[in-house]
């Protein structure tokens, strides 16, 4: 197939409001999750990551006479205007496809504003006219692994040669509608989340936005290639993983097939990771059977949380920049381990050569996806 090509990208988090700020952050050792007391969100205290007022003064600063757009899609097209900002040359946008990648969009405003408001599609035609992309506008809200799925989306697009570009960003903010939902699953941690970890206690929750612009061409000779993707389904529990790690193995196991290498060319693998007990025991046993127990494994929540539909894009980036910098990144709050496969989970920010990373999420429902990168 046609090679696709990661040419740009941004993150907006707890972190920062560009890539090369997360990238100093994990070589710093910092995190975004902090403790909140805030009665309008939950009537305990909680752990969490979320943007600073600082940080959201900037991206209204950038998005300002443009009333329409929500909080969240101003997020999302802040987003966007950074990543299209780091191209070497510009592109046509008319020509651009954009992939919205978000679970929730605009639903703390449910009974507030009219219903097609809150409709994920009106979301992202707004967005996409407020940063001139005139291409085809696509949703995809599939849980937790939409954004792995979003990725896909536009590489199988560009690979048909209906476009030269996509623009793929996902986005959620942090609201007391899903801070509540994931406290009824008594899966909120105490305290900042460890993935992978024998005391691990379940998730913390953040926002983000991140934004992904895919090429059907090189820009640069560092830009670094998604070569593979696939997905599968548990068909286990509306909210529990599969028991056995079977199904997840199974995508990984195609996208390798896809990418046409064995499980040893895989050199670093990030993790969905979400902290929670059976989640972490589910992809521990799914990297046993796809044959990855060598490769060094981290998750990135432990830095900024559970961003959900922006999850998937933003981890990816952290995988493409690892790949870039050839260093592996070191999983936040991990010590001692506790899932019943020996995972070899990164403690260290170190450099390492690899050619191959490769991308897991899992979400309810029993969906999964896998995406894979490489390093020309």
């Amino acid at each position: 197939m046609p090679p696709v090509y990661a040419i740009a990208s941004n993150i907006v988090s707890g972190l920062g409001l560009d890539t090369e700020a997360h990238w100093q952050a994990i070589a710093q050792g910092r995190i975004a999750i902090k403790k909140f007391e805030d009665r309008s969100l939950s009537s305990t205290p909680f752990w969490a990551s979320m943007l600073a007022p600082g940080q959201w003064q900037a991206i209204s600063n950038q998005t300002a006479g443009n009333a329409a757009l929500t909080p969240f899609e101003q997020m999302a097209a802040f987003s966007i205007k950074k990543a299209l900002s780091t191209l070497d040359e510009p592109i046509d946008l008319n020509k651009t496809a954009f992939i919205l990648s978000t679970t929730k969009g605009n639903i703390e405003l449910l009974g507030k504003v009219p219903d097609e408001r809150l409709l994920l599609h009106h979301s992202a035609k707004q967005i996409a006219a407020h940063t001139g992309i005139g291409g085809k506008t696509i949703v995809a809200s599939h849980a937790c692994v939409s954004g792995i799925v979003a990725l896909q989306y536009g590489m199988r697009l560009l690979q048909s040669g209906r476009f030269k570009h996509a623009i793929v960003t996902g986005c959620d903010r942090f609201s007391k509608f899903v801070l509540n939902g994931f406290q009824s699953f008594q899966a909120i941690s105490d305290e900042p989340c460890r993935p992978f970890d024998a005391d691990r206690k379940g998730i913390n929750l953040g926002e983000a936005a991140a934004t992904i612009v895919l090429s059907a061409h090189q820009q640069g000779g560092n830009d670094i290639q998604l070569v593979a993707g696939a997905t599968s389904n548990d068909a286990n529990h509306i909210s529990g993983p599969s028991r056995t790690g079977e199904e997840l193995a199974m995508a990984i196991n195609r996208a390798m097939i896809e990418a046409d290498i064995a499980p040893a060319r895989i050199g670093m693998v990030s993790a969905h990771g979400t902290a929670t007990v059976y989640n972490d025991e589910m992809e521990s046993k799914a990297f046993d059977l796809a044959g990855l127990l060598h490769a060094p494994v981290h998750s990135f929540k432990g830095y900024v949380g559970h961003t959900l539909g922006a999850a998937g894009v933003l981890e990816s980036i952290v995988t493409i920049e690892s790949l870039k910098h050839q260093m592996l990144v070191p999983s936040s709050g991990y010590e001692n381990l506790g899932v019943p496969k020996p995972v070899n989970v990164s403690r260290k920010f170190e450099p390492a050569s690899f050619g191959y990373a490769l991308k897991t999420a899992s979400g309810f429902g029993g969906c999964n996806a896998v995406a894979i990168w490489k390093k020309p």
